[in-house]
């Protein structure tokens, strides 16, 4: 195909950036050669921040970013630069950090302007060409812009200074504090006030699954026996299955919902999304003992194995909102359209059952849902319509679909991996476990430097950037489920490989806690550290969890004290705003709880051995580490990573357990029901 336009984009990976390639826009990447240019010529940096699969993103492409009249400006004024938020989210994160000090509030498309020497000045979100219903147009800023660049150039630089000295403040300093159980019932009180007891979910619209917030719900449940705790989970999850924000026909959940009650999503998909709320599930599935919220898990991972997995194993990165130029079109359907597929009669049960009518629910036509139907939940497995909903999804099949951001994130993908190696073991189901270590193998000979350093992004054969905190911290999570469901000795050693590499490359020393890029990457103009558990939970809370874990896994208390010093750093900061850590206070109520180190001596398939691993892989146990010791001590491997197992032996030639509570060891069984008795102390809960 021949283009009108070609800019320095075409040489990128990016699927984002090569989506600007051909805008009439002379846009740079991020490099030293637009900041070069933009000092010689004197001219201020129109800094652009987005990602593939963004809506707004992409209106403001269509809008601006494809006229050639806001091109002309650009070009004639301003050196542009485009920057892919999922491969650099340090830049994102400093200038995010940036539009909300000047805004208030953030979001995509981030839209900066700056000196050459990469102080902003101006920060905002989507901005229409031209001024309209009192938002400003992006022409007319640009043209200010330019005037007080060249007549006013003071005050830019001024400003600049001063949201600079705002950023390289040392808050850090007062973050640190002593973050006791306090901060936990703070949390919970304030997420039970913010409860939508009608529909699920925190607040009212928008409303995002922050699955993180029901993860830390259902460990304080465990931990204090309160049942609202659990019914705001059960609650909240069923709902979110009910609703359109869950891709009925073809599985997988959206990234978020516009309205309160989960019917109309933003109909991005995003890896993480799906990996952390398939993690919820499987944790309600063992808590309540009920298997539909398994099912909704399957149906998850049925999607991403699908239509997010590639040939190599590993896992991309998000499917847009948009189909031919419009939000929604691929998900949507009218009752004729069913009528076509399935024929009169079956289209009046399947569009009954998935709320299809005339009058629709989204702009004429319909989001299948089942917010109509209260029972679909618990029938989860055995739904009626669903010979016809296979035959609708075919159909789908041949729209035009949604654009795939087909780039692989170490992060996101660790994220996964954690969450099918959970899936083997709950669901039992050994393809979940394949597809996890199939994609570990991709990361490790696909996104591992020769020197052993970690990357951060793998697309169209080219893997780079030194790998962020949360690469680290979300790959270790995945490495330390992969052992707890595998018991591969490897697995633990290569989480403890890891946790060394991001102490070095990213530990504070001085204050504690991780700076969100390495020492050895690009010094931008401050060094972040985040711990605020947002769409995922932050590379500093899921550290502590990784540290506590791998401390008491292995018997290392020095691994162990860095999740205390995790909690130390940052505990003034957390009990300010409990419910905006909820990831890192679940380490704080792991603290607080009667902790289990259980270890199993025998082998693995021996009977007896397999029900003690069926009874811990069934329950919630969410305070308890588990270690396998093969009775065979040529394989038994973990000897060398965790010592204090070395004199751990079968007794009578039986499967043989060890549990430690509290600082204290029990003596060790070997009678199944006795282990059970000691492990099944599940409470049930509501909906």
């Amino acid at each position: 195909m021949e283009y009108k336009y070609t800019n320095k984009l075409v040489r990128e990976k990016s699927p984002y950036l090569l989506q600007h390639a051909h805008n009439p826009v002379d846009w740079y990447p991020w490099s030293d050669e637009a900041f070069t240019k933009a000092s010689r010529e004197d001219k201020p940096i129109f800094l652009s921040i987005g990602y593939s699969t963004c809506h707004w993103c992409h209106v403001m492409e269509r809008e601006s970013f494809e006229d050639e009249e806001m091109a002309e400006v650009l070009n004639d004024n301003f050196v542009a630069i485009k920057v892919d938020r999922e491969e650099r989210p340090d830049i994102d994160h400093i200038y995010m950090s940036v539009c909300q000090a000047f805004t208030g509030s953030g979001g995509w498309p981030l839209t900066i302007i700056m000196t050459p020497d990469k102080k902003p000045f101006f920060a905002g979100t989507y901005f229409p060409k031209r001024s309209r219903m009192g938002h400003p147009g992006l022409i007319e800023i640009l043209e200010k812009t330019i005037e007080s660049w060249n007549k006013q150039r003071d005050r830019l630089l001024a400003a600049s200074e001063s949201i600079l000295d705002y950023l390289n403040s040392d808050s850090g300093a007062d973050s640190a504090g002593e973050l006791t159980i306090e901060a936990a019932e703070k949390a919970f009180k304030d997420l039970k006030s913010d409860f939508d007891s009608e529909y699920g979910g925190f607040g009212r619209a928008p409303k995002f699954p922050s699955p993180h917030n029901l993860q830390f719900l259902l460990r304080y449940w465990k931990l204090t026996n309160n049942p609202d705790a659990l019914n705001m989970v059960e609650k909240t999850l069923r709902s979110m299955y009910r609703g359109g924000i869950f891709d009925h026909m073809g599985y997988g959940f959206s990234r978020y919902s516009t309205d309160r009650k989960w019917l109309i999503p933003h109909f991005e998909k995003m890896l993480y999304d799906n990996a952390q709320l398939a993690i919820i599930y499987m944790e309600a599935c063992q808590a309540t003992g009920k298997p539909q919220y398994g099912e909704v898990a399957r149906q998850i991972f049925e999607y991403v194995l699908r239509d997010m997995t590639s040939s190599e194993g590993g896992f991309y990165s998000a499917e847009d909102a948009d189909s031919e130029g419009v939000e929604g079109k691929f998900y949507i359907w009218n009752p004729m359209e069913v009528t076509d597929i399935l024929g009169e009669d079956a289209a009046a049960e399947f569009n009954s059952y998935y709320g299809i009518n005339e009058g629709g629910n989204f702009e004429g036509n319909s989001i299948p849902n089942l917010l109509h139907n209260k029972e679909a939940f618990d029938n989860i497995g055995s739904n009626p319509a669903e010979g016809y909903r296979i035959k609708v999804f075919e159909a789908r099949k041949k729209r035009v679909h949604p654009h795939k951001d087909d780039k692989i994130l170490t992060s996101w993908n660790g994220l996964m991996i954690a969450a099918l190696a959970i899936g083997a073991k709950v669901l039992g189901d050994k393809k979940y476990i394949d597809a996890a270590e199939k994609a570990l193998t991709f990361i490790r000979s696909r996104l591992i430097r020769n020197d052993g350093r970690l990357l951060a992004r793998f697309s169209e054969g080219e893997a780079a950037y030194p790998a962020y905190l949360d690469d680290y911290a979300f790959l270790i999570w995945g490495l330390i489920e992969l052992y707890e469901t595998t018991f591969k000795a490897e697995y633990l050693k290569l989480a403890l490989n890891f946790s060394s590499d991001m102490i070095r490359y990213f530990y504070d020393k001085d204050s504690g806690g991780f700076y969100l890029y390495g020492s050895d990457s690009e010094q931008l103009i401050v060094r972040p550290k985040d711990v605020y558990d947002g769409a995922t939970p932050s590379g500093n809370s899921a550290a502590a969890m990784n540290f506590l874990r791998l401390g008491r896994l292995t018997g290392n208390s020095d691994l162990e004290e860095k999740a205390y010093m995790q909690l130390k750093a940052f505990g003034t900061l957390i009990n300010n705003h409990p419910t905006g850590y909820t990831y890192m206070l679940m380490t704080l109520l792991s603290i607080n709880s009667k902790s289990q180190e259980i270890v199993i001596v025998g082998d693995r398939e021996e009977q007896n051995a397999r029900r003690m691993l069926e009874l811990i892989n069934k329950s919630f146990q969410p305070f308890t580490v588990v270690v396998f010791k093969d009775a065979d001590t040529l394989k038994a491997g973990i000897t060398d990573i965790a010592p204090y197992t070395k004199e751990q032996k079968m007794i009578d030639d039986k499967a043989t357990v060890y549990i430690c509570e509290n600082y204290a060891c029990r003596a060790p069984l070997t009678n199944l029901q006795e282990f059970k008795d000691i492990i099944s102390d599940r409470v049930s809960g509501g909906q």
